[in-house]
């Protein structure tokens, strides 16, 4: 059985496509251990927010471009922000 793509101008080689899904699973693998490893909370944070990134990226690649903005705005913007807020009034309270 083979698969029938559509062939546009636009189209990226299959190899090409591989290399780039496994390029980017491999930055979000190490994206969620530096996260993960991160002791500091503030740089913790920082670090959240550029694993969103990089989740973002990976549904780009996949081509899921509705996820990609859902994941951009949650994981990259939102999450961080709310979590800084918290640590700033956390502080805020234990001096």
């Amino acid at each position: 059985m083979s698969v029938a793509a559509v062939h546009t101008a636009y189209t990226v080689p299959v190899a090409m496509m591989e290399v780039l899904q496994v390029t980017a699973l491999v930055l979000v693998t190490a994206g969620a251990t530096a996260v993960v490893l991160i002791r500091q909370q503030v740089r913790q944070v920082v670090a959240l927010s550029g694993y969103g990134l990089l989740l973002a990226v990976l549904f780009l690649v996949f081509q899921a471009p509705d996820v990609t903005l859902s994941a951009l705005t949650v994981g990259a913007i939102a999450l961080p922000i709310i979590l800084l807020l918290t640590l700033a009034k956390v502080r805020k309270r234990e001096e």
